[in-house]
């Protein structure tokens, strides 16, 4: 080999390691930009628990993040067998975060599906409660109905 070609390849190696490194901060930047948006998540325009549940569901999927992580991860991977990072620290610790971040909202994203589940289910317990209950209801509204009454009575 000469060394003209040596020196070829030293600078294709390295012009693969820059693309290499490239590739893995746009599938790092993808897939927090598809992580759902912290107002979408916070926010609930709903009438109702189960309305504001299922928009919260909705707002916990982390779309295509899974997959861009999954390409960054497999260009990392490549890049440090080949050795081709001066320095992967910055990459490795923000591929962690990205995971955590994504383990973190699809438990959140579990619970909230479990409780939308639950949710109908003790809505119909309680709706059902013994007629002692229907009872206490009736009676506290004809009470309150005679006080308004007395009051009014009272006021004239």
């Amino acid at each position: 080999m000469s060394q003209a070609t040596l020196g070829d390849d030293e600078e294709l190696f390295g012009e693969a390691a820059t693309e290499m490194r490239a590739d893995v901060e746009s599938s790092l930047a993808d897939a927090w930009a598809a992580l759902p948006d912290a107002d979408d998540v916070w926010d609930a325009d709903a009438d109702n628990v189960l309305g504001v549940l299922n928009g919260l569901n909705s707002a916990l999927e982390v779309g295509d993040a899974e997959d861009h992580l999954r390409d960054a991860k497999k260009w990392f991977t490549m890049g440090q067998r080949a050795d081709a990072f001066d320095d992967a620290d910055d990459l490795e610790e923000e591929i962690a975060d990205l995971e955590d971040a994504i383990t973190d909202i699809s438990g959140a994203s579990e619970q909230v599906g479990e409780l939308t589940s639950t949710i109908p289910a003790l809505r119909g317990t309680l709706e059902d409660a013994g007629p002692a209950a229907d009872a206490e209801d009736d009676d506290t509204g004809d009470d309150a109905d005679a006080v308004a009454e007395d009051e009014e009575e009272d006021e004239e």
